[in-house]
Parts: C-alpha cells; structure tokens; sequence
C-alpha cells in the first residue's frame, strides 16, 4: 500500500486597503454637494438638454465644458436594483436594504443610492422613492441618508439654479476601503513557506534564466511558468530608495525612514524593503544590507547595513 501525503494546508490571510481620498472641487461638484447640504439637488443641462445627475463638469459625449445647473426634484423612479442581504459597516444603512439607481424628477440619468425596503418583495423596478434627508448635512453624498417607497406624481421639469449658496463646499475626504481574504498561489506560498524558515527563495525562468523574487509562477517577459526554485541572499544591495516623511495610520514606524529597492544576492528583481540601523541621509544606492527578521521569525522586518563595501554601480544597474 502507498502512503498518500495529504495537501499542504491552504494558506489564506484576511488583508484590508485602507486610505482617505482627498480631492478639491470645480464649481459644479461644489454646487452639488452644498446642494445636498441644503436639502436641494442639482444637476447640470448638456448641449443636447439632456439633465445629468449627478452632475459632471464636461461632457461625456463631446467634453465639452458644462455650467448650465438645474434643480431636479427630491422624487423620482428606481429604474433597477439589487438586495444587500448584509450589509457591510460603513453603508448607509445597518439592516438589509437595496441599492437602486433612481431616476429623479427632472433628470436623465440615474443616481445610485439605497432604498430602505422591508424586503426585496417590496422593491420593484419603476416604483417611486424619494429622498430621506440625513439629520445631519455636511455637504456630501451622506446628506442623502437613503431612498424611501413614496407615492408621489413626476414633476415635469428641472428649473435653472445659480449654483450659489453660502459656505460652499470646497474640497472632500472620501474614506476608501477594501476587504477581502487574499489566498496565495503555489509560486507564492512556496515563498512564504520559505520565509517563515528565514529562507528567501525565488524562481528561475527556464527560458531567459531571470530569478524573480518574490516569485510569480510565471516569467513576465517570456511567458512560461516558472517551477526551478532557487534560494537568494540573504544579502543585498539598495539599488533606489525614497525617504518616507509621512507617517501612515497604525505603523509604529517614526518618520523619516527610508523604503527601498532591494537586489537580493543571486535575484534577478529587486524587491522592496525598509532600511534601519543607519540614519535616513546616510542611505545610498549601492549600499550592502541584511535582513534584520521580525520578532516571530517570518519574515524581514527590515534591513540593515551589513559593514561592507558598497556595490559597484555595474553589479546593479539593471536592477534599476
């Protein structure tokens, strides 16, 4: 009888993408969102009259630059939508609801929203919703709270607004976020296998002998997998770096410090890694480094100076 040696577990790690999204805002998006802080919608009129809400500054269909804004009505028709049986923190509402994208009175195009419903029998494509103001307004696409079923009639037409109103809305902070579970393929979890045994190890490309680190399972430029694995370093030499002078959120990290271009001995890419035990200003191209392991032995936390010569500029300029 052969013994059968199970799979290796699958490796999986939950990862979020976090960032603020900071922008300035042209005329007609500022007028937009004081609109909406002010209990009032606005869209802007195309050199066709077509009514575009929300509102955009040039044209779609010629970029043509857009001023014409018009006030549309509070009311409109959900012209298609889905049920979010889970909602996710962050979104309008806490209990299951739909988005739609709704109509409103007065315009041509279709703004997407939520619809508080008490259930995805209660939402209809071709209902009428209006809009559930936010108590409080701020001057974002929040003052709307949601869409709620109202038995209203259309109204017929948008009407022509300035766009002034006091304390316009200039700039806004859009929060972005991703999560997902990230599962590595098998170029990947070997690499990380490695890593926890304080190994660095790559994959050679059969065809042009490139050694990738961290590997991919398949070469870039030759197009065929990548199976011959082949441990690297664990030294290296700075090829490029960038001196980071803004401190991100939960890094316990103090700025400056430098984020760098790493050639591991032995690799054909360099890889990117943070330089410690050496002042910022004193970084260079060329510098010899060391991987300096985190404290549960997984991975390079960081790397340092490991005392000798620097590297030739020959030995990695096409590292660059």
């Amino acid at each position: 009888m052969t013994a059968v040696t199970p799979p290796p577990e699958t490796l999986r790690a939950p990862l979020v993408v976090e960032f603020p999204f900071t922008r300035s805002l042209g005329p007609v998006q500022s007028a937009f969102l004081t609109g909406l802080r002010e209990r009032t919608v606005l869209g802007v009129r195309t050199g066709t009259g077509e009514v575009l809400v929300p509102p955009v500054e040039y044209d779609p269909a010629t970029a043509a630059e857009l001023r014409d804004l018009v006030e549309v009505g509070a009311t409109g028709t959900v012209t298609t939508w889905a049920w979010n049986h889970e909602p996710r923190p962050g979104q309008p509402l806490a209990t299951p609801f739909a988005w739609v994208l709704v109509r409103l009175d007065g315009a041509d195009t279709a703004l997407l929203h939520a619809l508080d419903a008490p259930g995805p029998d209660a939402v209809r494509t071709g209902m009428r919703v209006r809009v559930r103001w936010a108590d409080e307004r701020a001057g974002g696409i929040t003052d709307i709270a949601c869409f709620e079923p109202h038995d209203s009639d259309p109204v017929a037409e948008p009407r022509p607004h300035d766009g002034l109103f006091d304390d316009a809305v200039t700039g806004i902070v859009a929060p972005a976020r991703l999560d997902y579970t990230y599962s590595p393929g098998g170029a990947q979890t070997r690499y990380l296998r490695a890593l926890a045994e304080r190994r660095t190890v790559g994959e050679r490309c059969p065809s042009c002998s490139k050694v990738y680190v961290p590997p991919r399972g398949a070469c870039p430029t030759c197009g065929v997998a990548t199976t011959d694995q082949v441990e690297v370093g664990p030294r290296g030499t700075v090829t490029t770096y960038c001196i980071v002078n803004i401190k991100a959120k939960n890094l316990d990290i103090e700025v400056p410090y430098v984020y760098a271009h790493i050639a591991l001995d032995g690799a054909g890419l360099a890889l990117h890694g943070r330089i410690g035990g050496i002042p910022y200003d004193q970084v260079r191209m060329g510098l010899r480094v060391e991987p300096v392991w985190s404290d549960d032995g997984r991975y390079p936390d960081h790397y340092r100076p490991t005392g000798e010569p620097d590297a030739d500029y020959d030995t990695y300029k096409e590292l660059l």
